[in-house]
């Protein structure tokens, strides 16, 4: 269906699409030949285009058709190869791939005129932007590179609690024997030990360049801690430090639905979960190799220490329904890099 829309006009690559572009249900955006560094964030409003925004902020130019590398706590707007034209009740929505979660890079997509970041409403005529601010790792970008997905919706897809139940019934979301569905499926992080008495890592700081386009390149140990379980099955959380942490549960997406990890509540707690939230359909399902997966989470405390706790929920998985089944799920044969994962740092990591 995402190739059809191509087909039809409202996808409007400037190339054309790379073979695996295509996902069961996201489309890769990829990085046209220039980023610009400018002086902040922004969105456009109403009244401006990202362009215009551009023009007034940018610091100076830089060519990505070689390569380029992108430095931490800068913001960076890249032009996307990809610019939509929308049917008006066809709208989309955007957020980073996993890779780049993992990385913390903190990635958004930017239309013109847009209100909010990463939503693009319906009947949208347009170019895409991304704007790219690496938090932890200075990472090595280039044109065609992708760091962001988007999706695309007609009318609303969101189960409600009845629905959701009955499709936890059916399928066994999570391998929980007293799910919590209020508003979604509860997801709760794992301190016990997961794998070999390992809770998480810890990011270094001022490490080398990862270049997003190289897997299992670099040594865990020149860019990560590496955090033991605690008998008392915490973890403190210090300020303006990202972690990569795992889930309690093991989650699956049925074949002919998708899910999103919903955005940080702060009620729960001074952090933040998962930036990069979505999963595809088919993500640690049986039937497409996966016998449930750990939802990965990618956590950054805020200003104030704050203590993790062994089963602590801290987020929820809102499903949705897809218009039709994908031909190929997530792991099927398409090269996935995170069906059945336990704790599991990016692709660019040597296996540890």
């Amino acid at each position: 269906m995402i190739a059809a829309l191509a087909e039809a006009g409202a996808i409007l690559p400037a190339y054309p699409f790379a073979r695996d572009q295509i996902q069961p249900a996201s489309l890769d955006l990829r990085l046209g030949d220039v980023a610009y560094r400018v002086r902040a964030s922004f969105l456009p409003g109403p009244h401006a285009t990202v362009a215009e925004r551009i023009d007034a902020l940018k610091l100076h130019e830089i060519a990505l058709g070689d390569g380029a590398v992108l430095e931490t706590g800068c913001v960076y707007i890249v032009p996307l190869i990809e610019s939509l034209a929308l049917a008006p009740g066809l709208s989309a929505a955007a957020n980073p791939k996993s890779s780049t979660g993992r990385l913390d890079v903190f990635t958004r997509v930017i239309a013109d005129r847009a209100r909010s970041f990463d939503q693009i409403e319906p009947g949208y005529h347009g170019p895409l932007y991304a704007e790219i601010s690496p938090r932890t790792f200075p990472i090595l970008v280039r044109e065609g590179s992708r760091l962001s997905q988007v999706r695309f919706r007609r009318g609303s897809a969101v189960l409600d609690g009845p629905a959701l139940a009955d499709l936890h019934r059916r399928e066994r979301l999570v391998d929980s024997a007293d799910a919590d569905l209020a508003g979604g499926v509860a997801v709760s992080v794992d301190l016990s030990g997961l794998e070999g008495g390992l809770v998480g890592y810890r990011a270094r700081r001022h490490t080398g360049v990862i270049d997003v386009e190289r897997r299992a390149s670099y040594a865990v140990i020149d860019f990560w801690d590496r955090i033991p379980a605690r008998d008392e099955r915490n973890l403190i959380l210090d300020p303006n430090e990202f972690y990569i942490l795992a889930s309690k549960e093991a989650v699956q997406v049925p074949p002919d639905h998708a899910a999103e990890m919903v955005p940080f509540d702060p009620l729960v707690g001074e952090f933040r979960v998962h930036y990069a939230g979505f999963f595809d359909p088919g993500f640690g399902y049986a039937g497409a190799g996966g016998r449930g997966a750990r939802a990965v989470l990618e956590v950054r405390s805020r200003e104030v220490p704050f203590i993790l706790e062994h089963g602590q929920t801290v987020g929820r998985l809102v499903y949705e329904r897809m218009l039709e089944r994908p031909a190929k799920l997530y792991g099927e044969g398409i090269g996935s890099n995170y069906q059945a994962q336990g704790l599991k740092l990016s692709k660019h990591f040597k296996p540890a």
